[in-house]
């Protein structure tokens, strides 16, 4: 009998992130729905259950080094591996903006948030990654963090410019490829897939829905999208 894939991801009380989950639980993966408070995952997770899915919950905070060790304790103990890590989970600050008027405390919250609590997440998670046959890490990006869309003025992302939001997700990109490197020899494959202009609670604006959003990220998550090193958005390659 196959072993059932386990896949962690973060920020899976809202938006892409509970997508995500959903359509990785509904392709017959184990889904560990991971949130700050979990008690918000309660009713969906009953009702995936219902549906014959198979999810559980984590509470994780990127910000709290003790819940992100917490967090892959438990993985280890009831799995022993992570054969899919999401890292989804992130955040966007209306006080952040252009660089010469931004306020420097949204831009730590996001840079905290999204570049170091991802970071520490995947750093808690890779020796539980190395156990699985063939792991895979999906970083969540944006074509806001691609340096060429910043610096084209032709594109039509050209005017959204927030130093914080931006610099996080280019921050992610690196990430993206210094795993790449390492990780290669290992058979752990890592992208930056950006799902599209998803309407969220983090964007208020768009023209995807989170379940249009969450099909390609949930495509890498599967290895149905072969590659490594990339960055990737429903068009296509996207430039670094």
């Amino acid at each position: 009998m196959t072993e059932i894939s386990v896949a962690l991801v973060t920020g899976a009380n809202k938006g892409i992130g509970l997508e995500i989950a959903r359509q990785l639980a509904a392709s017959g993966v184990h889904v560990i729905m991971a949130a700050r408070d979990p008690q918000k995952l309660a009713v969906e997770v009953e009702h995936l259950a219902r549906s014959g899915r198979s999810v559980s919950v984590v509470p994780l905070d990127l910000l709290d080094q003790a819940s992100i060790g917490s967090a892959a304790r438990s993985i280890a103990e009831e799995f022993g591996r992570l054969d899919i890590l999401v890292n989804n989970a992130g955040i966007f600050d209306f006080a952040d903006g252009p660089p010469d008027t931004a306020s420097l405390d949204a831009v730590r919250r996001v840079m905290e948030t999204n570049f170091f609590g991802t970071l520490a997440v995947t750093q808690a998670m890779l020796p539980l990654l190395h156990k699985s046959q063939a792991a895979r890490i999906v970083n969540l990006a944006s074509s806001l963090g691609s340096l060429c869309v910043n610096s084209d003025p032709t594109s039509p992302y050209y005017a959204a410019r927030f130093i914080g939001y931006n610099a996080s997700k280019a921050a992610l990109n690196m990430l993206t490829i210094q795993l790449h490197e390492i990780l290669k020899d290992a058979g752990i494959t890592v992208n930056s897939v950006s799902p599209g202009f998803v309407k969220t609670d983090l964007t208020g604006q768009g023209f995807m829905t989170p379940e249009e959003g969450a099909r390609l990220p949930v495509l890498f998550a599967l290895g149905q999208r072969g590659g490594s090193g990339g960055f990737h958005e429903p068009d296509g390659v996207t430039p670094w």
